[in-house]
C-alpha cells in the first residue's frame, strides 16, 4: 500500500508542471505594431521663489512596460522616447505640454508604457539647472492609445 501511495505521488509531482505550464497564457509568436502619441500636461504650483528670468523645463519619457514586472519605470526596458518643453509662468502657476511620439513593435500590448517625468528650474542663461522636482524612476503605467491615437495625460504638481 505504501509503494501505491508513493508511485501515485510521484505521477502527481511529475505532471504538475505540465498543467501549470497549460494554465499560462501563451504569448503571440509574431511581434506587434503599436503608435500613437502621448500629450503629457504639467499643471504646477509654484510654492517657492523662482531666481529672476528662471526658465522652467518639464521632461518625459516613456518604455514600454513589461507586462508581469512592477511599475518601475524599466529604465533598462528599449524603446526610449522622450521630449521636453518649457513651462509658461504665470505668477505663482506654470503650465508645460510635452508631447511624445512613438512607434514600437512589441510583444505583447497588454503591458502598455511606463512614464517618468523630471521638472527643472534653469538660470536665465539656460546653462545652470537647478533640479526642483523629480522622483525617478516613476514608471507610471499607463495603456497605449488606439493604434495611431493619442492620449492624454495631467499632472498637478506643487514644489
Amino acid at each position: 500500500m505504501t509503494r501505491a501511495c508513493v508511485s501515485m505521488l510521484l505521477c502527481a509531482a511529475l505532471l504538475a508542471p505540465g498543467a501549470a505550464l497549460a494554465a499560462v497564457p501563451e504569448r503571440p509568436s509574431t511581434p506587434l505594431e503599436v503608435s500613437g502619441v502621448y500629450t503629457v500636461h504639467f499643471n504646477l504650483n509654484i510654492a517657492s521663489t523662482l531666481p529672476a528670468g528662471a526658465v522652467i523645463v518639464c521632461k518625459a519619457w516613456i518604455v514600454p512596460n513589461l507586462q508581469g514586472l512592477p511599475s518601475l519605470g524599466q529604465p533598462n526596458a528599449a524603446p526610449v522616447q522622450a521630449a521636453a518643453g518649457v513651462a509658461i509662468v504665470s505668477g505663482s502657476t506654470a503650465t508645460c505640454a510635452v508631447e511624445i511620439p512613438f512607434s514600437w513593435t512589441v510583444r505583447n500590448s497588454q503591458g502598455g508604457i511606463a512614464l517618468s517625468y523630471e521638472i527643472e528650474d534653469r538660470d536665465a542663461s539656460g546653462s545652470l539647472p537647478v533640479l526642483l522636482r523629480a522622483t525617478p524612476p516613476q514608471g507610471i503605467a499607463t495603456a497605449y492609445p488606439s493604434m495611431g491615437g493619442a492620449a492624454s495625460l495631467n499632472f498637478d504638481l506643487t514644489f
